[in-house]
């Protein structure tokens, strides 16, 4: 306990390090302000705040932190900026123009992040009119008959201007605060619902009596036990030996050290989930938030055995091809080779690219199959009587951003500790975050 209080106070005590905590916070509570503002022509006190409670709705809700149920002017968030993030991210890889422009350095990377912009202006502009169609379907007794007619002109408007605002808030935060300011965001949005699903569930099973107290306690066991494993796949890597050359400059040998490439096994992070997530939200954002009706009901309810099946299908696809567009075996055999480095009992060149990409292949695997064993979880917690808003703790997109966040926010500070010759903040070893390829992919 005396360690972790002086920790605290060797946080406090770096004036850089205390500057971006302040600034972090205060952006949050800004954000989280603005959750709680309701939409103009809506009535507070008759808005069903149930609306978002299952399936992909309650995903999308627990990513605004519960505007999106809300009918808050946040109720879209941060999300069409993710969105149009990771769809940038994809040019970047398949069309050769944005290739070229990625390649042009902080010019180049200003173009990219305009672009991303104006597509996330288009992207809000579509979710923002199938929201207000969902609003007409679950609380048309909530809005005010003088506001009805211009209603879904204004609301387009400002949730456009909500989620520009929050776009802009993510951005001060990456310049003057600590860590990926659109991760933080969601991640403020999640943990802004544990609270809460943790009291509901509470409620629910203390109402069973003494046997549903002690699964209650079962359950929080379960939950510690997923993050701890959760935190090992994160962070999860192989080593591949790697040995360098010894070269003679002068009286002075350079080289001659043996190294380690380290291969993560879950390279791909949680953009799988997210595309998945994406391809499976498609019948219900064309069916404007209807989840009652055919293809669209079995694909927004996360514990149908369908949905569990073929989610967790396109997971596994998506871990391995998003892994073989961001991971280049043949740039690092000739980085390898370029530095005078090779790895032992493997010719350098294309026997050496060959190798790392048959053990990436290998390592993916196992990945791939506890990324979708992680991003169907929340549907198996449901099914065994867990409320709704709880269970989507036990797993998928929301677990993962969480557990991903924190570990960066606490590398960081481990890294400022470290600087100014503190202690960091684990006895042995150091904190690893997570790698990332671009903004978009450290969510």
């Amino acid at each position: 306990m005396k360690k972790f209080i002086q920790t605290l106070k060797n946080i406090w005590s770096i004036e850089e390090l205390r500057s971006k905590i302040l600034v972090t916070l205060t952006l949050v509570a800004v954000y989280r302000l603005g959750t709680h503002i309701v939409l103009p022509g809506m009535n507070p006190t008759l808005i069903n705040t149930t609306g978002g409670g299952t399936g992909i709705l309650g995903l999308i809700d627990a990513f605004a932190g519960g505007a999106f149920s809300q009918a808050s002017i946040l109720a879209l968030g941060i999300m069409p900026y993710i969105s149009a993030s990771i769809f940038m991210q994809l040019m970047t890889i398949l069309y050769p123009p944005f290739q070229k422009l990625q390649k042009e350095g902080e010019s180049g990377r200003k173009k990219i992040n305009q672009y991303t912009r104006y597509l996330a202006v288009f992207v809000t502009i579509l979710q923002a009119n199938a929201y207000v169609s969902y609003l007409y379907q679950t609380n048309g007794p909530a809005m005010i008959p003088a506001y009805k007619d211009l209603f879904r002109i204004s609301t387009t408007v400002i949730l456009t201007g909500g989620t520009l605002f929050v776009m802009w808030l993510s951005e001060r935060i990456t310049d003057k605060g600590l860590g990926n300011g659109s991760s933080v965001i969601i991640m403020v949005g999640i943990l802004a619902r544990l609270p809460q699903s943790i009291w509901q569930e509470w409620g629910a099973q203390s109402a069973k009596g003494g046997a549903g107290l002690l699964y209650f306690v079962i359950m929080l066991a379960v939950l510690v036990a997923i993050i701890m494993g959760l935190i090992v796949l994160i962070q999860g890597v192989r080593k591949i030996p790697v040995q360098y050359a010894k070269q003679i400059v002068g009286n002075r040998q350079f080289g001659g050290a043996r190294q380690f490439l380290p291969m993560k096994v879950n390279s791909a992070g949680v953009m799988p989930i997210i595309f998945a997530q994406a391809i499976m939200f498609l019948p219900t954002l064309l069916s404007g938030f209807e989840t009652t009706k055919g293809v669209a009901k079995v694909f927004s309810d996360h514990s149908n055995y369908w949905y569990m099946l073929v989610y967790a299908v396109m997971v596994i696809g998506f871990t391995f091809l998003y892994t073989a567009l961001i991971f280049n075996p043949k740039q690092i055999a000739d980085d390898l080779k370029r530095n005078n480095g090779f790895i032992p009992g493997v010719k350098p060149g294309q026997p050496t690219a060959d190798y790392i990409g048959a053990v990436m292949d290998k390592i993916t695997l196992p990945g791939a199959v506890l990324l979708a064993v992680v991003g169907i979880l929340p549907g198996f917690a449901q099914r065994l009587g867990i409320q709704p808003g709880f269970s989507t703790f036990f797993g998928g997109t929301s677990l993962l951003i969480m557990v991903g966040v924190i570990l960066d926010t606490l590398q960081q500070i481990e890294t400022q500790l470290l600087m100014r010759q503190y202690d960091g903040l684990m006895k042995s070893g150091r904190i690893q975050g997570r790698q990332t390829v671009s903004p978009a992919s450290s969510i």
